[in-house]
């Protein structure tokens, strides 16, 4: 059974940072990353990273998030990781960690396993 555990959101004022962790369990995954869901908003596309192989690695970013997040993965943990910087109040969401084994990235319905989620609180 594959199951992906989030950690690291929390509360932060604008302009600060916070790193989120997700673990998943028992293999390595081509496509992994980070959707969010705001209040009263429908889930959107954050961020992926997409291992090629050998230590090639795509990243792909979402416009409002571009040059203030950073994805990255260490695939010897099965965890990728997400580096917030610059937050906003817009920012505040719950983020839910997916997973997939294809090239898909930006497309909900692509991806295979979803984390439970963590939630992000960004302070005016």
């Amino acid at each position: 059974q594959v199951q992906l555990v989030e950690s690291g959101g929390g509360l932060v004022r604008a302009g600060g940072s916070l790193r989120l962790s997700c673990a998943a369990s028992g293999r390595t995954f081509s496509t992994m990353g980070w959707f969010r869901q705001a209040p009263g908003k429908e889930r959107e596309f954050s961020a992926a990273i997409r291992w090629i192989g050998g230590s090639v690695y795509y990243r792909y970013y979402a416009d409002s998030v571009k040059g203030r997040f950073t994805i990255s993965r260490d695939n010897a943990k099965n965890t990728v990781y997400l580096q917030m910087n610059s937050l906003k109040p817009e920012d505040t969401a719950v983020y839910y960690c997916v997973a997939r084994d294809g090239s898909n990235w930006s497309n909900a319905a692509e991806y295979d396993y979803w984390g439970q989620g963590t939630q992000v609180t960004v302070s005016s």
